[in-house]
């Protein structure tokens, strides 16, 4: 049985971005080494992928792997590949959800979109290579034994798909565009799985790296859920008070989509009340862990302070 900690400390805003540069820049550097370069055949295809991939970006689900896997004593070397997984995982989601059929946006990460700049037909090619890459990433990483890459893959296909993963969310999400009887549960359904499942399915990963017990895993699920409802729930207020440069993409979308958001469902205090509240859930569940928790709590005080 795991036993709360005593070691509630949180790191500061300065630590947290010494370490987030850290490991954007691992990742980023071993990124550059798994996906081929632009010349490889097709070139427009690693292009787009290319594109799509570095631009300015803040890496934070690979963060989340790190500093999960890192709580429990993995080192850096045996967690990069999987960080690389949910990045390439996460960046195809960005890239197809984009497209006109979708939420149809223009701008992503400071740039115009991959089917902006490349046309739609490249841009499903690039999502689709990204997708298979994060599966393969894993399966080839010769630092993890062969049953721990199976419980990895798994455990992203499942947060990427139905029916309780990203693809369920955004399935959900699209049928509750001008809608006006969207509820409160509803809502939350759809964040949890359109945004919280791959965040939540990150933490865990680096933990099951890690080696980390049931119960060390059930108290990381718990804190990265709610960790993924933040994340959306501070990405749905930027959208209504931030600005295009902050943002790295159009602010406004969500209500001239007629999304439901929890600005539009509560208001903004009731909203910003909410992130609080799903905040201190997310700490709470870091009670029960007895191993050093500081840069998980300071990840999750980023996501609710965060301006873009």
């Amino acid at each position: 049985m795991t036993t709360p900690s005593s070691d509630a400390r949180e790191a500061t805003p300065a630590e947290v971005r010494a370490y987030a540069e850290r490991v954007r820049a691992d990742v980023e550097a071993e990124l550059d080494r798994l996906v081929p370069v632009e010349s490889a055949d097709p070139p427009s295809v690693h292009a787009a992928i290319r594109w799509s991939l570095f631009a300015p970006a803040k890496r934070f689900r690979p963060l989340l792997v790190t500093a999960s896997g890192e709580t429990f004593g993995a080192t850096p070397g045996r967690l990069i590949r999987t960080a690389c997984a949910f990045e390439l995982l996460h960046t195809y989601s960005l890239v197809h959800d984009d497209l006109p059929a979708m939420d149809d946006d223009e701008l992503r990460r400071g740039r115009p979109t991959c089917h902006v700049k490349f046309g739609e037909a490249t841009a499903i090619l690039a999502g689709d290579a990204l997708q298979t890459l994060a599966f393969q990433t894993i399966a080839e990483d010769e630092t993890l034994d062969a049953s721990l890459r199976v419980r990895l893959v798994a455990g992203l296909a499942r947060a990427a798909g139905t029916p309780e993963g990203m693809v369920a969310g955004q399935a959900h999400d699209l049928a509750a565009e001008t809608r006006d009887d969207v509820s409160g549960e509803e809502l939350e359904l759809i964040h949890r799985r359109k945004t919280g499942a791959l965040i939540a399915s990150a933490a865990r990963a680096g933990a099951l790296v890690a080696g980390a017990s049931g119960e060390e895993l059930k108290a990381v699920n718990a804190y990265a859920l709610d960790l993924g409802l933040l994340f959306q729930i501070t990405d749905d207020l930027l959208d209504v008070t931030a600005s295009a440069f902050a943002l790295g993409k159009t602010p406004g979308k969500d209500a001239r989509a007629q999304k439901a958001t929890y600005p539009a469902l509560y208001g903004l205090a009731a909203a910003r009340l909410r992130a609080h509240e799903v905040f201190e859930s997310a700490c709470a569940a870091l009670d029960l862990i007895d191993s050093p928790t500081a840069m998980l709590r300071g990840l999750a005080r980023l996501v609710l302070e965060r301006e873009k």
